[in-house]
């Protein structure tokens, strides 16, 4: 893999950029409500958007939450692994499970999590994530407790493995095929698809770019089908920078940092 400084800058006019955001465009914290974007990085987004580049996000976490990190600025969003998709328009297209199935699902869930304190079951509305960050030695329990509950319900849930998570999401949910969808709409279509992503979740992701003939690029180590690296969560808030500063793009964001 080749790290971002051995890469000639982007031709940004021609480009269309995917952002994942917990890794990627923010630090991971130790629960999920306490991921923030810092006030920068937020800032350089909002240039990016306003210059008139096509940008998303695609991302493990649900819309709404999508929206309050990034608030005021609302982008083009895929939440919870490509199950809820907002187009460049406004319009949303959800995957969902039936409603009855979703509650069943998820007492049985909060039955088997109550009997290992320290696993974290996340209800996403139409996904649950099994956490065990706080209590790491949990992570066989989660695995064998989400893998029961796909196979259980396979012909609805698939199991997504990510950073001490193990999630259970709709079918068919799929960063790699939610980048393909957006590619397929203005603005994104015409364009070369930059991804930039730094966990399993995202692999998907990078393979489509790939197959696309994008840019794909992992932030941080580990194995991946990413062509591209960038050291940290702080490297990609530089990286956005180095891309506004090619652009031209003011330096005065319409996001004020705090």
């Amino acid at each position: 893999m080749n790290d971002q400084n051995d890469q000639p800058a982007p031709e940004p006019r021609r480009y269309a950029f995917f952002f994942d955001v917990d890794g990627t465009l923010a630090e991971i914290q130790p629960r999920p409500e306490l991921v923030f974007i810092p006030p920068a990085t937020l800032a350089a987004l909002e240039r990016l958007h306003a210059g008139g580049i096509p940008v998303a996000v695609i991302s493990g976490r649900p819309l709404a939450q999508l929206d309050a990190l990034l608030a005021p600025l609302q982008l083009p969003a895929a939440g919870v692994h490509g199950a809820e998709r907002r187009d460049a328009t406004g319009e949303l297209r959800n995957l969902a499970l039936d409603n009855q199935a979703l509650e069943r699902i998820q007492r049985e869930l909060q039955q088997a999590c109550s009997e290992h304190p320290g696993l974290h079951l996340e209800n996403k509305s139409v996904a649950f994530a099994l956490h065990f960050r706080q209590a790491p030695e949990l992570e066989e329990v989660a695995r064998t407790l989400a893998e029961d509950f796909a196979q259980r319900y396979a012909e609805v849930l698939t199991l997504q493995p990510g950073k001490c998570v193990f999630e259970l999401k709709p079918r068919g949910a799929s960063k790699g095929e939610v980048i393909r969808a957006f590619m397929q709409e203005a603005p994104f279509s015409g364009c070369t698809p930059v991804f930039l992503g730094d966990d399993l979740t995202d692999e998907a992701g990078f393979a489509a770019v790939n197959a696309l003939d994008g840019r794909s690029i992992k932030v941080g180590d580990g194995p991946s089908e990413a062509r591209e690296r960038v050291a940290s969560v702080a490297a990609v808030g530089s990286w956005i920078e180095a891309l506004l500063n090619e652009l031209g793009v003011p330096a005065e964001p319409r996001i004020k940092p705090d």
